[in-house]
């Protein structure tokens, strides 16, 4: 997989299904547009950390899955033009990014996802990945963010 993601040029970008990742995935859809360049769309999960938590039969990663499927059709819509790869990684997203996006033209993402800081400017995913991409990383300011300053 490492020769054909270092031989197309790759937008990767972060998506958890909220407003701040489809405003990602958009803005890339149109930026691999003007380059030539795929976008991988990638999604992280990971095993909740419950007490007593035990198997249940149901599969998170097709959760994340299908979570990501919905956000590309409602961000892109069905007639998408351009190549739309889905990556779902059990993981640390911050951790999971960071490995997608080496060799990356650019990396993309919201300016928050789904966590718990809901007046931050920038999530800590967002956060770390500025800080530790080897590729230039883009980060989307949604309408959210508009009312916040």
């Amino acid at each position: 997989m490492n020769d054909q993601r270092a031989s197309t040029g790759r937008i990767v970008v972060g998506v958890d299904g909220s407003e701040p990742s489809k405003a990602a995935l958009r803005w890339a859809a149109r930026q691999a547009g003007l380059t030539g360049a795929v976008v991988e769309a990638v999604t992280a999960w990971e095993y909740p950390s419950f007490y007593g938590w035990g198997p249940s039969g149901f599969d998170f990663g097709d959760n994340a899955g299908a979570v990501l499927a919905q956000a590309i059709d409602e961000a892109l819509g069905p007639d998408r033009r351009g190549e739309v790869r889905q990556v779902v990684v059990c993981g640390n997203p911050a951790a999971v990014l960071l490995d997608a996006s080496r060799g990356a033209e650019l990396l993309v993402v919201g300016s928050r996802g789904h966590g718990g800081f809901t007046e931050a400017l920038l999530g800590s995913v967002g956060q770390h990945v500025v800080q530790h991409a080897d590729c230039p990383v883009v980060v989307i300011r949604g309408p959210a963010d508009a009312t916040h300053g």
